[in-house]
């Protein structure tokens, strides 16, 4: 959700709530001074009456309520004496609305002239609640529409215009490269906010590119560097082992250590590689005939495939090209294919079925399925193998991030490794 829609639903409930709030305030203030104005024109026509009751004694015959709002009988002097005036909210049936309407009425009594005691009503039409109640709900509907619109356009012509250093600087770091040496330059603003933001931000971008840079300097010499006296090393010990050839025993001795430098040489390379693919290193890209490749690399390891008693076969549904870099493209294809080679059984097979959108590389091996969710991890091995760098599958999978493709392990009997070139 964007900030301005997230910041208009918080005022929608805001204005709902203080609208209701406001709403029942203003409805029960509003009913006290209506009530309050009636019951003051009800004092007043009740000193109207009173005083004309004492100079015209045929008004007190008044008897129709309806007819002049008031109404007045003979009480006797012990219940005047009682009475005070009082309004009480009642309803009368009027003849033009042919219905019971709300009405306020104001019980009196006083003296007349002729030392006679009376009761004075008098009543005033007063507006129907539920008619009030509907006009100010609807009141309130439309109050609480033009505010939300209000706020709508505010948000996306007035507030829309202030953020926009801020949406500037997220699609200038949208195209930040930690690997390019482009400047990343904000848009001027006046605000001292965000100024303060893109500053900073150019800041950290800047440390996290020297950064970057020095750790990525380190790990090509590192690895650079361990790689020679490795090489030495192994020539050393191999030329040793051919000389003492008759020793057996000094023979036996020397070659798990050959091995363990090996297998610290072919860590230490891939090690490299994982590097350079995750630093965007191979930005060199063409258009590579899948089915060409494979059947390359297919030959290629012939001996081994040999050497282990495993048939490996390729089918061709269709053919794949994709655009991708080469070296890469032979680094994955070879890692799967050894993968499949390597993890098998004696007579095992290996079969390659390559389509227009796929790469499937299946084979036999043991009878359970692999975890799924570990395999493509660094290091991660089902059984312990000495002469594995753990770092095989990681790399392939590392190739497909780095090129948009999908790589996912499935067991229906057999292992297989599928390979979804994105369309």
């Amino acid at each position: 959700m964007k900030l301005i829609h997230h910041t208009l639903q918080y005022l929608a409930v805001t204005f709902l709530l203080v609208i209701g709030i406001w709403a029942v305030v203003f409805y029960i203030n509003f009913l006290e001074e209506i009530y309050d104005s009636i019951d003051d024109e009800l004092d007043n026509t009740k000193i109207v009456i009173i005083q004309k009751l004492q100079k015209d004694s045929l008004a007190r015959e008044q008897s129709n309520l309806l007819e002049n709002h008031y109404t007045i009988r003979e009480i006797p002097q012990t219940q005047a004496t009682v009475l005070r005036d009082t309004y009480i909210d009642s309803t009368l049936f009027m003849i033009n609305e042919q219905e019971y309407e709300p009405v306020r009425v104001l019980k009196s009594a006083f003296r007349g002239p002729d030392d006679k005691f009376y009761e004075l009503i008098v009543f005033s039409s007063m507006v129907e609640e539920d008619d009030l109640i509907e006009d100010l709900f609807y009141s309130l509907i439309w109050l609480y529409v033009i505010l939300l619109a209000s706020v709508l356009i505010i948000n996306h012509v007035l507030l829309k215009r202030i953020w926009r250093p801020f949406y500037d600087t997220i699609e200038r770091l949208k195209t930040f490269a930690v690997d390019r040496s482009d400047p990343v330059d904000f848009p001027p603003t006046g605000v001292t906010e965000f100024r303060t933001l893109n500053e900073t931000i150019s800041g950290l971008l800047e440390r996290t590119r020297a950064s970057f840079t020095s750790q990525k300097h380190f790990m090509e010499n590192a690895s650079h560097e361990l790689q020679t006296p490795l090489a030495i090393s192994i020539n050393k010990l191999e030329l040793l082992a051919e000389k003492h050839f008759e020793s057996q025993d000094l023979v036996q001795e020397i070659s798990p250590i050959i091995q363990t430098l090996e297998r610290m040489s072919r860590l230490n390379k891939s090690l490299l590689l994982l590097a350079r693919i995750e630093n965007r290193d191979f930005d060199e890209t063409s258009t590579v005939n899948i089915n060409e490749l494979t059947m390359q690399l297919i030959s290629d390891l012939s001996d081994l495939s040999e050497f282990k008693e495993v048939d490996v076969s390729i089918h061709e549904e269709a053919v794949l090209e994709v655009r991708m870099n080469r070296d890469l493209a032979s680094i994955m294809m070879i890692n799967l294919l050894k993968n499949a080679i390597l993890h098998n059984l004696k007579g095992g097979q290996v079969n390659v079925t390559i389509n227009a959108s796929q790469i499937r590389v299946q084979n036999t091996g043991n009878d359970r399925p692999l975890n799924g969710a570990e395999i493509f991890k660094r290091f991660y091995k089902e059984k312990t193998n000495k002469a594995s760098t753990g770092l095989g599958l990681a790399i392939v999978r590392s190739i497909a991030d780095y090129h948009g493709f999908d790589v996912r392990y499935e067991f229906n009997g057999e292992h297989a490794f599928l390979i979804t070139i994105a369309s």
